[in-house]
Parts: structure tokens; C-alpha cells; sequence
């Protein structure tokens, strides 16, 4: 017999009550903001305007739709961790083409990183 399926609920923001202030949020000014902004630990800092005068867009990258035979522990393996498996494995197949790369680049002069738009 299958094992039963568990049926598990998307969070939809809708349906719950914000809980920030946001007329307090709305009050406060640029300095303030910054000043809060630096004196948290986990805050990434505030981008500049040289910040953006160096950076550089990058396109995202199209997928690919392929039909491709896995064996069935890998696939059960892999779908254990939820929805995204798919997502993951993408990564484990990138992670492993950029470190072979990586290693042919040394011999060969192959790039390993992504060509600019």
C-alpha cells in the first residue's frame, strides 16, 4: 500500500495580521533608517551609489527542459528534502560542472565564470 500523502498548507499573507507598525515605519526618516541599518549585526550594509556605478547586471539563466533517467534512490533521496528537489539538483549538477571546470581550466585555460551581457 502507498504511504499517505501529507497535505500541507501554503502561508498566504493575506490571511494574517501584520504585526509591524507601519505609521511608525512610515515616520521614520533616511538618517534614522541608516543608523538602524548600521547598528544591526545581521544587516547586509546599504548599497551605494558607487555600489551601483560597479555593478554589473547579470542575465538570469534560462532552464532547460530534458527528459533524464535518474536511478530511484536518487530521486527518492532528493524529493525527501520537499518541493524544490528539482531546484537542488540542478545545483549539485552546477556545483559539480563548475569545480570540473575549474580543474580543466588550470590545464586548458577553460572560463569558469559566467560571460557578461
Amino acid at each position: 500500500m502507498p504511504a499517505k500523502r501529507e497535505r500541507t498548507e501554503r502561508y498566504d499573507p493575506r490571511k494574517h495580521k501584520s504585526q509591524t507598525d507601519w505609521e511608525r515605519v512610515a515616520r521614520l526618516t533616511d538618517a534614522e533608517i541608516e543608523a538602524a541599518v548600521a547598528s544591526d549585526p545581521d544587516a547586509a550594509p546599504i548599497l551605494t551609489e558607487a555600489w551601483f556605478r560597479k555593478a554589473t547586471w547579470m542575465p538570469p539563466l534560462t532552464k532547460k527542459g530534458v527528459f533524464l533517467r535518474l536511478d530511484p534512490d536518487v530521486v527518492a533521496w532528493f524529493k525527501e528534502g520537499g518541493a524544490g528537489y528539482q531546484t537542488r539538483m540542478n545545483a549539485v549538477l552546477r556545483a559539480h560542472m563548475l569545480a570540473h571546470r575549474k580543474l580543466a581550466g588550470r590545464r586548458k585555460g577553460v572560463r569558469t565564470k559566467r560571460a557578461k551581457a
